[in-house]
């Protein structure tokens, strides 16, 4: 596996891979958070693939220069063998290079199923945050 920045041209993959993986309510709350973030800053949206198939993304954003992981799907055929973890562990590496003051975690009832995974990676309470409406890339500011 492998995981690099988001291309234009994963764009319709992406788009398939979240609306398979995610509920139809996440999947429409995502999408225009998803457009911002790539005509933002695209380096914060990562890709993990194999044998050129897209198998999950990580969606990115800072804040007032805090780092918040969005959203994250993994195509359901491969969940479970590391490739949540393995973006999540991406994309905190791009905060640190970014200098960000914070890492956080942003919880809402989309995200609550994963939040176990970003605590088996050290996140703790301190790391999840309820600001999720404030983000820009959610309210569009």
């Amino acid at each position: 596996m492998h995981v690099r920045p988001f291309q234009l041209s994963d764009y319709a993959e992406v788009t398939q891979l979240m609306e398979n993986s995610l509920s139809e309510a996440c999947f429409h709350d995502t999408m225009e958070a998803f457009a911002r973030q790539l005509s933002w800053d695209s380096s914060l949206v990562m890709i993990a693939e194999e044998d050129g198939a897209i198998l999950g993304v990580v969606i990115g954003t800072i804040d007032n220069n805090d780092g918040y992981y969005y959203r994250i799907a993994v195509d359901p055929f491969h969940r479970r063998k590391g490739v949540g973890k393995t973006l999540i562990r991406t994309l905190r590496e791009r905060f640190v290079e970014r200098k960000v003051n914070r890492i956080l975690v942003p919880v809402d009832t989309h995200n609550e199923p994963v939040l176990p995974v970003f605590e088996s990676l050290g996140f703790d309470m301190n790391s999840f945050t309820t600001a999720f409406k404030k983000l820009s890339i959610v309210a569009g500011t």
